[in-house]
Order: structure tokens, then sequence, then C-alpha cells
């Protein structure tokens, strides 16, 4: 799964830079556009193994003292 993220950093970048993309508004449409990119290549990826990427099998669970911390910090 690392890798469908790391392609869409990597899109999201070169896109960008192609377009000269200046502002949040237009770094915003390159970074979706970006996303896309990974999205696309995962479901590609998925149809032709016939399997999912990601699932319930292969989820990682955080540690519950992260998630703990994490809670802590998005609370009010």
């Amino acid at each position: 799964m690392l890798i469908f993220t790391m392609l869409g950093e990597a899109s999201t970048t070169e896109i960008a830079r192609n377009k000269d993309a200046q502002g949040y508004g237009e770094n915003r449409d390159a970074a979706v556009a970006g996303g896309s990119v990974a999205g696309r290549a995962r479901r590609d990826l998925e149809k032709k193994s016939g399997k999912r990427i990601a699932s319930k099998e292969n989820y990682k669970q955080l540690p519950e003292a992260v998630a703990r911390k994490r809670v802590k910090k998005e609370g009010p």
C-alpha cells in the first residue's frame, strides 16, 4: 500500500511542477490529480491480480497507546 502512497505523492509533485502550480487552489488540483493516478493504478492492480490490496486481513492495527494519543490530540 505504501507504494501507491509514494506514487500519489510523486505524481502530485510532477503535476504541480509541470503546471507551475501557485497557491492553494492550483496545488489542491494537482493533489487531486496525483491521487487519481495512484487510485487508478491500485484499482488496475486489484483487477488484474484478482485480489484487494487493502483488506481486513492485511490491515495493521495501531497499538492502543498510539491510538489514544491520536484521539487525545484530535479532541477538544
